[in-house]
């Protein structure tokens, strides 16, 4: 078991009351207060601290149930040089609430020797098993693959992170997400998986046949066994980020439903770590769904994505800092002439 800090009730209490007092009636300004709250209790101090330096790593990786994907996996070798670029969706949308990405290679089936060393830094192997017919990972290689999420969260938060967000890039991890939900929840495959990159319903119906062959497989009850047998290196690196995040009390945003379902297993690692998570946006594959309810996360905006790559967490960056703006800025009903 992980220690993880709980937030700080006493600053919540302390925020709580002050939005009560400002200058408009009580509650008026709706999820705005519930998530100022949330911010005090996280920062232990009213009002909570600016949210300057965010960070986005994208955890990049291949699959073995790729093939139900509409795209070929080697296009998320591609993307990674398209981070490097800063030409990729998370790059431009991070960029308008001034928040830095990072690319890492934890599982990509490429050499991907042409791109910087400290991208392939923290890489796991090349792809994960086909989990219907195979484990996702070795032994060892989950726990690998999470100490090496822990490290990167260590630098971010050493380097002044003050935010972390994860970010996803692999084909085929819309259907490894759906297989860890099932799994932890022990819910049917149908139910879970989504359209993923747009397939149609005859796809859809061969991803559902992939996930109902994985959950049939034998496997452990630890989280550890879950994520090795239909997880991925990506899947436990991307943990392993959110369980230190927490650790060291720094704020996550987890973004659809790859870090949701991440998130779902290092609950059972980490089950006061969940404390230290929000989520930004929901996501329109029903694992995320179920994954968010059973964390008890509401997700702060629901804009129809289904990117992944932390696109729709960063969006939730300027409500969070509203939602700071008003504890720190508004007046107080007492001060009126």
């Amino acid at each position: 078991m992980i220690d993880v800090p709980l937030p700080d009730s006493r600053a919540r209490e302390e925020a709580l009351a002050r939005l009560d007092a400002l200058v408009k009636p009580v509650g008026a300004l709706g999820r705005l207060e519930e998530l100022a709250a949330w911010l005090s209790a996280a920062h232990g101090v009213v009002p909570p601290r600016p949210i300057e330096d965010v960070r986005v790593v994208v955890f990049a990786g291949d699959h073995g149930v790729s093939a139900t994907s509409a795209y070929p996996r080697e296009v998320t070798a591609a993307m990674v040089r398209v981070f490097l670029a800063g030409k990729s969706g998370v790059n431009v949308l991070a960029k308008q609430v001034g928040a830095r990405v990072r690319v890492l290679d934890i599982a990509v089936d490429d050499d991907l020797a042409d791109v910087p060393e400290d991208v392939r830094a923290y890489k796991i192997r090349r792809g994960s098993g086909s989990i219907d017919v195979e484990d996702a990972l070795a032994p060892g290689e989950a726990s690998r693959a999470f100490d090496a999420g822990r490290e990167v969260a260590d630098k971010e938060i050493d380097d002044g992170a003050d935010l972390l967000i994860p970010g996803d890039m692999g084909i085929g991890n819309t259907a490894v997400a759906a297989a860890l939900v099932a799994a932890v929840l022990g819910l049917p495959a149908a139910d879970v998986v989504g359209t993923g990159t747009g397939i149609d319903e005859a796809g859809r119906a061969r991803k559902i046949a992939v996930v109902e062959r994985a959950l049939a497989r034998p496997r452990g009850d630890g989280p550890f066994d879950v994520l090795t047998a239909m997880g991925s290196a990506c899947a436990a690196a991307t943990a392993g980020f959110l369980v230190q995040g927490a650790v060291r009390g720094v704020p996550v945003l987890l973004d659809g439903v790859f870090s949701g379902a991440a998130a779902l297993v290092a609950r059972e690692i980490a089950p006061d770590a969940v404390h230290w998570w929000l989520a930004g946006h929901r996501s329109t594959e029903p694992s995320q769904a179920y994954a968010l309810k059973a964390l008890g996360l509401a997700p702060i905006l629901d804009l129809g994505l289904r990117l992944g790559e932390g696109s729709g967490a960063v969006q939730a960056v300027p409500t969070l800092r509203a939602a700071r703006a008003v504890l720190a800025e508004m007046g107080l009903l007492a001060d009126l002439a």
